[in-house]
């Protein structure tokens, strides 16, 4: 029996790595793939100049190692092998891809959530290592805290009598 699961084609890859990488990549990818650089396929750099679009997008600010991108742009260009330079329609098609991510990722603010969670979470390990726990204002309680400890009866129950919860009612007849 033939696995059930399609198999996604190549530009389908090719989208869903570009839509997994972060938009500052993107963006600064776009950049380099549309500014003078020669793009290849098929590896991060050859002899003569020519890059690969993460390399590009890396040189223009967007430092992200996503090998995932590669395997993608390479599967879509059919590289084999060696490197070559990227056709104009695999040129155009990854511009494209990345303008139509980029359209449709304005508004996600995916990004800025990010950082803000970075922030929080190193303002958090610098706190803990001064020595103190900083609490929010908002999860501070205004009121008295009442506490009681839940202690076990020390005596054993007693031999043909059910143990019961406090409030609950036998079952047994009267």
């Amino acid at each position: 029996m033939r696995n059930s699961r399609r198999r996604s084609s190549p530009i389908e890859s090719l989208r869903l790595a570009i839509d997994c990488l972060p938009i500052v990549t993107r963006r600064a990818m776009l950049d380099g793939v549309t500014s003078a650089e020669r793009v290849i396929v098929g590896a991060y750099t050859d002899g003569a100049g020519g890059v690969c679009p993460m390399l590009a997008a890396h040189r223009r600010g967007g430092r992200t190692d996503f090998i995932s991108f590669a395997k993608s742009w390479d599967r879509f260009a059919r590289a084999r092998g060696g490197s070559r330079p990227a056709t104009e329609r695999e040129l155009q098609i990854l511009v494209t891809q990345l303008e139509a991510s980029l359209h449709e990722s304005d508004g996600l603010e995916l990004d800025r959530a990010i950082a803000e969670h970075r922030t929080l979470i190193a303002e958090r390990i610098r706190g803990r290592a001064r020595g103190r726990r900083r609490v929010p204002e908002e999860g501070d309680p205004s009121g008295a805290i009442r506490a009681r400890r839940l202690r076990r009866s020390a005596r054993p129950p007693l031999s043909g009598v059910a143990c019961e919860a406090p409030g609950v009612a036998s079952a047994q007849p009267a």
